[in-house]
């Protein structure tokens, strides 16, 4: 089953990523994420209604975001407030085990129209129709996957039931102030490559730190993190060597099943592997799109912003976190 859904989302984000650039999608990595968020996120293919109510759910979220920040994008007190509301709930959820990838396309859309509304005034007036264009293009090749390779009847019923935990708060909060305070750096930076990147990065990494996990741990999360950037980089550097769709494909095809193959196993390390698919999509993604800014800006700087991220996560959590009671631990 795990290879199925590895071999799965090596093939959807490849191609649906192909497909973005070979069209000229401005956000080309935007639609191969979210099709690795809804294959990995279970074992079976999206139903026509749950597609539908996720693109409704996407263009409300967005058209919500959007005239917050007409309205608010001015005051930024009042709009850092209403930012870090929406993640707290977000937040909450998450802890709570709550919403799956909902949550994640959530935070992506509440991280992405505020900067670009603000920092790229182009790109403000077609952010919906790039997000639900990217939720759409992400289920319809979630439904040609499972087509091309099923999943056995009996596997489907082996799922494991998901039990719910209560929320933590506290954690949530923390996760809130963490995310909202590099959000509010990158506005005020006006770099809209940093802008993506960073917030992105640091909520993707929220998701993925065990908060009893140890240093060791820790350091192996931020390793295989950076390893995504670093792929990212060394396919870069090949399709320059030969920029052309063909090999773009091939190149996707490789490194998300590495990537995408050990996201999908059923291990504590999964997460960690998924997350670092989502860097490796947004940096090679950045590369490759049409963006204002992004062409002119190098690799190296790309990754140095994944390593501020994934530096600054680790620190803040460290420093805002709080280890749960011993005897929660042991029950």
């Amino acid at each position: 089953m795990q290879k199925r859904k590895g071999l799965r989302v090596a093939l959807a984000v490849s191609a649906l990523f192909v497909i973005s650039v070979a069209s000229g999608a401005l956000v080309p990595f935007l639609g191969p994420l979210f099709a690795a968020q809804f294959l990995l996120s279970g074992s079976q293919s999206m139903t026509l209604g749950k597609a539908i109510a996720m693109g409704l759910f996407v263009l409300v979220a967005g058209v919500v975001m959007m005239m917050l920040t007409s309205w608010f994008g001015d005051r930024p007190t009042t709009f850092l407030l209403l930012l870090g509301l929406i993640y707290f709930s977000c937040f909450v959820a998450q802890t709570a085990g709550l919403g799956g990838a909902k949550i994640f396309l959530l935070l992506v859309v509440a991280v992405m129209v505020p900067l670009l509304g603000i920092l790229n005034e182009e790109l403000a007036a077609s952010i919906l129709s790039i997000l639900v264009g990217g939720v759409l293009g992400g289920a319809a090749v979630t439904w040609l996957a499972y087509l091309v390779i099923p999943e056995p009847h009996l596997a489907e019923e082996a799922v494991p039931p998901t039990g719910t935990a209560g929320p933590d708060y506290l954690r949530a909060l923390a996760n809130a102030a963490i995310l909202l305070l590099i959000v509010a750096i990158c506005l005020t930076s006006h770099n809209l490559t940093s802008a993506v990147v960073i917030p992105v990065t640091v909520a993707s990494l929220l998701g993925q730190i065990d908060i009893g996990q140890s240093g060791r741990a820790s350091i192996g999360l931020m390793v295989v993190n950076l390893f995504g950037g670093i792929l990212a980089s060394v396919g870069y550097a090949v399709l320059g060597l030969r920029p052309n769709l063909f090999w773009m494909f091939v190149i996707v095809l490789v490194i998300c099943l590495v990537l995408g193959g050990r996201a999908a196993a059923q291990s504590s390390h999964a997460k960690v592997y998924g997350g670092a698919l989502t860097i490796f999509l947004i940096l090679f993604g950045l590369g490759v799109s049409p963006l204002p800014g992004s062409a002119a800006e190098s690799f190296s700087t790309r990754i140095l912003f994944v390593m501020i991220a994934i530096g600054y996560t680790l620190l803040m959590t460290a420093l805002l976190w709080r280890p749960r009671p011993a005897t929660a631990a042991m029950s």
